[in-house]
C-alpha cells in the first residue's frame, strides 16, 4: 500500500489576480475558501504547484491559463507518490503555441496544455 495515500497532506491554492498562493486542508464538502487578501474564492493549483515570484506577472498569466482550463498541477500518481510531475506550460510564449494548436486542429484547450510539446500527443 501507497505510505501517501495514508496521510492527508495540504494542497496549494491560489488566487490569481492576488498573485499569492496558500497550502491548505482541502475544504470537505464546504463552501469555496475565500482568499484573504480580497476575499474571492481560491483556485486549488494541486500538491505539485510551484508559484511564480508575485512581480513576475508573465508567469502568473500562463498559471491563470492552466488553472483556467482545469487543469491542476499533480504528479504522476493522484496519491501524491509520482517522482516526476505532469507538464505544465510556465511561461506565455508556451501558452500561445499550445492554444495555437488547439484551435488550428480542434484539439480541447486542456489538453493541448497539458502536452509538453504542442504537436505531438502524450504517451502517459
Amino acid at each position: 500500500m501507497c505510505y501517501y495515500a495514508t496521510v492527508h497532506y495540504k494542497l496549494h491554492f491560489a488566487c490569481v489576480p492576488c498573485r499569492v498562493s496558500f497550502k491548505r486542508h482541502p475544504s470537505g464538502g464546504r463552501e469555496q475558501q475565500p482568499c484573504p487578501n480580497c476575499g474571492r474564492a481560491l483556485v486549488c493549483a494541486g500538491h505539485d504547484f510551484a508559484p511564480p515570484p508575485r512581480r513576475d506577472t508573465a508567469a502568473w498569466s500562463a498559471v491563470a491559463a492552466v488553472l483556467g482550463a482545469g487543469l491542476r498541477y499533480e504528479g504522476l500518481e493522484p496519491c501524491g507518490c509520482g517522482k516526476r510531475p505532469r507538464f505544465r506550460p510556465r511561461r506565455r510564449a508556451e501558452v500561445r503555441a499550445r492554444l495555437a494548436v488547439a484551435a488550428r486542429t480542434g484539439l480541447p484547450v486542456a489538453e493541448a496544455l497539458a502536452r509538453r510539446d504542442p504537436a505531438t500527443p502524450e504517451a502517459d
